[in-house]
């Protein structure tokens, strides 16, 4: 299976999905035209890496900023994981900046939502 990637722009974010290794990144800001267009690639993607994951899924969260409905898409993607929990020691790393109180309290609410784990990191901004 290839590893799916996209290059950052100034509206979306670094994508980097490793099927191989299992490492999954996604970084920047997510504020795209489309998010469900923007998305969908990943989402069939992730389809098709559930069919069969790796032992061990990690996926890096660092976004600075990201609207509602690329929210939606995140939430979609979470729940893609979900669905292997059993397959895959899966495990989710939301970083957020210290001051940054709405991406700490976004991180808290999928905590809240998920069945998978969701580890809040703080970095220095």
């Amino acid at each position: 299976m290839d590893n799916y990637t996209l290059t950052p722009t100034p509206k979306t974010p670094r994508l980097y999905f490793n099927a191989e290794s299992g490492d999954f990144e996604i970084s920047g800001r997510s504020i795209p035209e489309n998010s469900i267009e923007f998305y969908r690639p990943l989402m069939e993607w992730l389809d098709l890496y559930s069919e069969n994951p790796g032992t061990k899924t990690r996926l890096t969260v660092n976004l600075e900023y990201f609207n509602t409905s690329s929210s939606k898409c995140l939430i979609e993607m979470f729940r893609k994981l979900e669905k292997i929990v059993d397959k895959s020691d899966i495990k989710i790393m939301w970083h957020y900046e210290e001051e940054d109180e709405d991406m700490m309290e976004s991180g808290e609410d999928f905590k809240k939502i998920l069945k998978v784990p969701i580890e809040l990191i703080v970095t220095q901004g």
